[in-house]
């Protein structure tokens, strides 16, 4: 499972080598010795300042692997909670899924791995949203 377990410094050195950057110009950006750079890629987790420079370096948002996360393993308890908003922090009024949280939903309905009704039970995703999902896979596939 992709999102279950997090290792962020083996995310990181895939992305490395797949957008082929030298160590050069990695250690250049980060302003970091090249020792600094090889423990990033066996860390499990990463300062998110930190994270963000390594988003911005590899073109990629790392910190979405944490809200896949989030949206597919947090209690149901902890995500049906009204929470009072706070005049502070940012408030997001609906999820975001990306389209491999879809694509990983519509598979484990279609594989027969889970029914419609213990996806809504356990992710906590709305009717309406999965049954979308699940018309718009529909459509694309005909």
């Amino acid at each position: 499972m992709l999102y279950k377990e997090i290792h962020i410094g083996k995310f990181i050195k895939e992305r490395v080598n797949e957008k082929e950057i030298t160590m050069e110009r990695i250690c250049n950006f980060l302003n970091k010795d090249e020792d600094f750079v090889e423990a990033i890629y066996t860390s499990k987790s990463v300062d998110t300042d930190l994270l963000l420079r390594w988003s911005k370096l590899l073109e990629y948002d790392f910190f979405r692997l944490y809200s896949s996360h989030l949206i597919l393993y947090a209690p149901p308890s902890a995500v049906n909670k009204s929470a009072t908003k706070s005049e502070k922090i940012p408030y997001f009024r609906k999820n975001i899924y990306t389209q491999e949280i879809k694509e990983f939903i519509i598979r484990r309905i279609l594989s027969g791995e889970m029914t419609q009704s213990e996806v809504i039970r356990e992710y906590s995703i709305p009717k309406s949203t999965l049954h979308r999902w699940l018309q718009k896979n529909d459509d694309t596939n005909e």
